[in-house]
Parts: C-alpha cells; sequence; structure tokens
C-alpha cells in the first residue's frame, strides 16, 4: 500500500497524491459501512444486543487502524487523531487512549530537505542567518518541526534577543494539506447524507471552518501575528509569559522565535525539583483558560502539554515564583461577541446548578435551534446538577456506572429528540476546554474543574452588575406587553371554545403510539425476513431455482423491517 509521508525529502508528485486521497477515503468508507450495519441497521431489525456485545473491541480495532494510518502518512490525519483523542468527553476510552500517544510520535524530517527550505524562504544560507543551529530538532509535528539556534550578532543587537527557536515546514505539507482537506470534505459529504449528523451538525460548515483553521496554520506570518496578539492580550499579566517574534528572520514558512523552553506543563517530577506543586498550577492554567475563552475572546485552541511550560521566576525576582509560558500559536480560535455572551451564561448557569439558565445559555449560544421544545431537557439539567453537579473526574469515576445508565434511560430519548447542532466556532472551544480539563486532572487527579468555574463565574456576575437593571427594565416591558395582548387573547379562547373549535394534544402519547405501531411494522417485517430467508437456504439443498427465489423475495420485507415508518410523524 503506497504511503505519501509529508517532507522525507521533497514534496510528493502527483501519483502520490492521488494514492493518498484514495487510502484516507477508502479507509473512512470502510470504517462508515461498519458504523452503519452495527450502530443503524442490526438495531433497526431488533438485533441491539448483537451490535452491543462486539463495540468495545471495535472501537479499539477502528483506533488502532487509524493510529497506524495516521502515523503512516502524516499531514492533517495525525491532527484529525490528536482532536479524537481529546474528545474525552464524546469518544469511549478504547479510541481515545489508543489515539493520545499521537502527539509525540511524528518522525523528524531530514535535515537536508530543512535546510534548503528554510535558505530559499530566507534567501541566504544558514550560517549567514544564524550564528549556530542545531541539526536535531528539538520538536517534529505533523506540519512542522524546531531547531534551537542563536541569532547572528547583528540580529541579536537588534532584536535584544540571543537564544532562538527556528520553526521549519515540512517540505511538501502545502500539497499534503489540500489532498487531505479534499478528502475529508468527501467524507464529510458522506455524512451529511446521514440524519442524524445533519440534523446536529452543519457539516460544510465545520469542514470549512476546520479547512480555515489548518490553512491558517501552515502560514507562519499569520502565527507570528496571532502570537503578538496573544501576548499584547496578557501584557501587565504576571501568570504568563510569551515568547518575542524576530521579524527579520520569519517568513511564511519559516518562524522564528524567542527560546523560551522550560519545564512542561505536566512534568510533576521537574516542577517539584524547582519547587513548584504541580496542583498549585492547575487552577491558575485553569483560570488563564477561561480569561481567553469568556474574557478576550482570542484564545490558544491547542493548549496541550508540549505548548505549555512552567518558567520558574529568576533568583532574587520579586512577585510570582512561576509563569505559565505559551508556544505555538498557530491553532487560535476567536469567539465573537455574542458567542461570548452565550458562553459567559452558560458558566454561570454551570456554577449555579441552574438546570433552566443553562437550557437557556445552550440555545443563545446555538447549540439548541430556536424552535426546540426543551421542558424535558431542563428537568434533565436540573436533575444531573441535584445528582452529580459538582463532582470532580474522581469522584465521577467512583460513581456506579449502573447511575449514569439509569440517567441515559430516563432522559436519552429526550436529548436525541431535541436538535441540538454545533455552531461556527465550537469545534476550537470544544478542543480547548477538552485539553484544559486533561492538563489539569494531570497535573493534580483530585482537580475539580468546578472549583476554578465558581470563583470565576461570581466575578462575572459581579462584573454584569451593571447590567441588573437593563434586565429588570425588559423584562417589565415583556410582562406589560403580554399584559395588554392577554384580553383579546382569552376573548379568542373563548370564542373557540363555544365554536367548539378547541383541540386538546397530547404530543408525547401521541409519539410513543406511533413509535410503537412503528415497532410493529418492523418486527413484522423481520420476522418476514428471516422465515423467507431461512426456508429458501433449507430449500435450496433440494431446488436451487426455488430456495434462491425465496432468498432473493426475502429482500422486500428486509427492506420494509428497515424503512417502514420513516417518513410517519
Amino acid at each position: 500500500m503506497t504511503s505519501v509521508r509529508p517532507g522525507r525529502g521533497g514534496a510528493p508528485d502527483a501519483g502520490a497524491t492521488r494514492a493518498r486521497y484514495r487510502r484516507i477515503v477508502r479507509f473512512a468508507g470502510r470504517q462508515l459501512s461498519i458504523m452503519w450495519w452495527f450502530e443503524l441497521f442490526l438495531p433497526r431489525i431488533g438485533l441491539a444486543k448483537v451490535a452491543e456485545r462486539g463495540r468495545s473491541k471495535r472501537m479499539q480495532r477502528f483506533a488502532q487502524r487509524f493510529h497506524l494510518l495516521a502515523v503512516d502518512l502524516g499531514g492533517l490525519m495525525i491532527k484529525v487523531g490528536q482532536f479524537m483523542s481529546s474528545r474525552l468527553d464524546v469518544l469511549p476510552p478504547e479510541i481515545t487512549k489508543e489515539l493520545e500517544g499521537l502527539q509525540d510520535e511524528v518522525p523528524p524530517v531530514a535535515f537536508p530537505a530543512i535546510r534548503e527550505l528554510a535558505e530559499a524562504e530566507l534567501g541566504l544560507p544558514l550560517e549567514r542567518a544564524f550564528a549556530t543551529i542545531d541539526e536535531v530538532p528539538v520538536a517534529a509535528a505533523s506540519l512542522g518541526q524546531a531547531h534551537r539556534a542563536r541569532l547572528a550578532p547583528f540580529d541579536a543587537a537588534e532584536t535584544g534577543m540571543d537564544g532562538v527557536i527556528v520553526k521549519v515546514q515540512r517540505p511538501g505539507i502545502d500539497m499534503i494539506v489540500d489532498v487531505d482537506l479534499a478528502a475529508l470534505r468527501r467524507v464529510g459529504g458522506w455524512l451529511s447524507r446521514v440524519r442524524i449528523v445533519s440534523d446536529r451538525v452543519d457539516m460544510p460548515a465545520l469542514l470549512g471552518e476546520f479547512s480555515q483553521t489548518c490553512l491558517e496554520e501552515i502560514d507562519y506570518l499569520h502565527e507570528a501575528a496571532s502570537c503578538e496578539r496573544f501576548a499584547a492580550d496578557f501584557a501587565g499579566d504576571d501568570r504568563v509569559a510569551v515568547p518575542e517574534v524576530a521579524w527579520e528572520r520569519t517568513t511564511r514558512r519559516v518562524l522564528t522565535l524567542g527560546d523560551v523552553t522550560a519545564i512542561k506543563v505536566t512534568d510533576a517530577e521537574a516542577l517539584r525539583a524547582a519547587g513548584i506543586e504541580p496542583k498549585e498550577v492547575a487552577p491558575v492554567f485553569a483560570a488563564v483558560m477561561f480569561d481567553q475563552l469568556f474574557t478576550n475572546g482570542f484564545f490558544h485552541a491547542d493548549p496541550h502539554p508540549g505548548n505549555i511550560f512552567v518558567t520558574p521566576a529568576a533568583e532574587g525576582a520579586g512577585g510570582r515564583p512561576w509563569v505559565l509560558t505559551f508556544i505555538d500559536f498557530g491553532m487560535m480560535g476567536e469567539v465573537t461577541a455574542t458567542t461570548r455572551s452565550g458562553l459567559r451564561k452558560l458558566l454561570i448557569a454551570a456554577a449555579s446548578r441552574d438546570g433552566k439558565g443553562l437550557v437557556d445559555a445552550m440555545r443563545d449560544v446555538g447549540v439548541l435551534l430556536p424552535s426546540a421544545e426543551t421542558a424535558e431537557l431542563e428537568k434533565a439539567m436540573t436533575q444531573l446538577f441535584a445528582r452529580f453537579g459538582g463532582m470532580g473526574f474522581s469522584e465521577l469515576r467512583q460513581v456506579d456506572p449502573r447511575e449514569f445508565r439509569d440517567f441515559a434511560v430516563q432522559f436519552g430519548d429526550v436529548v436525541r429528540s431535541l436538535p441540538f447542532q454545533l455552531p461556527e466556532n465550537f469545534l476550537l472551544v470544544i478542543r480547548a476546554m477538552s485539553l484544559t480539563s486533561g492538563v489539569c486532572s494531570t497535573l493534580d487527579p483530585e482537580f475539580n474543574l468546578w472549583d476554578s468555574v465558581e470563583p470565576y463565574a461570581a466575578q462575572l456576575l459581579r462584573d454584569e452588575g451593571g447590567n441588573v437593571v437593563q434586565d429588570v427594565a425588559k423584562q417589565a416591558l415583556e410582562v406589560a406587553g403580554i399584559a395588554l395582548r392577554l384580553p383579546k387573547r382569552l376573548d379568542a379562547l373563548v370564542t373557540r371554545v363555544q365554536d367548539g373549535s378547541v383541540a386538546v394534544a397530547t404530543p408525547r402519547l401521541e409519539k410513543q403510539v406511533a413509535r410503537l405501531e412503528r415497532t410493529t411494522r418492523r418486527l413484522i417485517g423481520a420476522v418476514v425476513f428471516g422465515a423467507l430467508l431461512i426456508a429458501g437456504a433449507v430449500v435450496r439443498v433440494d431446488d436451487v431455482v426455488l430456495g434462491t427465489v425465496l432468498m432473493v423475495a426475502s429482500v422486500v420485507p428486509l427492506l420494509y423491517a428497515v424503512f417502514a415508518g420513516r417518513r410517519s410523524p
């Protein structure tokens, strides 16, 4: 099987890119077929238990196969795998555990290829651009790799920097990204035809957002500008440090930043050796990420442990004994003012265990469509907070799994029936929060995110106190409007009662009856299908023609069992 590794030497040829495209599409097609058979088809014909029995092994096999594919192909496949490994909230551990090592498994590009690209970009030999450059990379990622260097004396005097990190793109990565995005768009087109996906996710918009993020990530001029914007957001904040950009040695495919290498944020042993308690780092890191998401509106969307350092303060320096140093600003997210307001409401509702407020905030943010009937969801959220609210990950792991199953059985239909969707920019918000939670839990296994959420939400409430009068006035106007319209509405209701035109509906009962009817029709179809199939197999031993006819005829009740009632309400 053909493999196209970006940047082993030069750019891949056209034949190799076509083979890469076909390999990604074939892999996705095979996995989607397996998912359709076990997760959609078998449950439809009453064989859900058969599908459930091997689900764990299927998930593990999928993760192992994708792991091999991602490591072999590199490019955006690594990014997709890294994203899946961070989704501990929605993906099973069989997948996230297998893919978590993708952060550190990218092999480096040979230095001669890196030298050739860097010299072409900078327009001069590396020996003139830098006083020294280490040929062994300090880090190798899916889209580029970093080398430690020292600026030439003139540049060092001009910038005030000496030690730098030179980040160089993998040769040919732009072509690889184009191929991978084309393959992902093809797969996204398939998923858009699956109703359970299309009802909840605007797949073209989601892929458009992912494409824009990836293309920005291979534009190092954009990354340099993002680095400076991030630094400006935290100017004067003694919790955060950001490397300086050496613009004289930066182009679209070469980025030179000050060398700020320090202690990896999750290296507990090194932190303790420096006199820093890991448990003290977790709440500060969470608060800094909350500031980015809920206050600044410009956030680091890839805060995995390799991109965050803890830098001890110099001896004799006053103030904070350490700072959080962020690097790698290729993947940044921006939250609009409207979405940021909704996220703030979401945070406040979660901190105050307000089920109704949480649902309202979900609607404001765009996770729920405005037409959604949310009474049952509000009830579910209220009960969820009453039972599990305030628990950290370590406490949740100790809860009897049967409690989660009971909750899922009680409210699963409610959640599945509601028109959820994934709004614009939420892919990066979810990634950032997932990685933040993972880093904090690594620093402190007993870390409870609620402990950081509550004081932050309380501060948000105080900050928004000035809007209380406006909110009260707005509610007063709404009540006045209702009062003015009430007499006319009552008069219309009395008229309808007199005319006998008032109808009483029980939507839940009607839905349950309709569901029962559909299930009965499908069950009958499945029984007839099984009977014809078995009869055909038995008869075919003695009469090939009749047996074959019966087996072919079994397709008709099978199709009926699968599609019966699909257009019914």
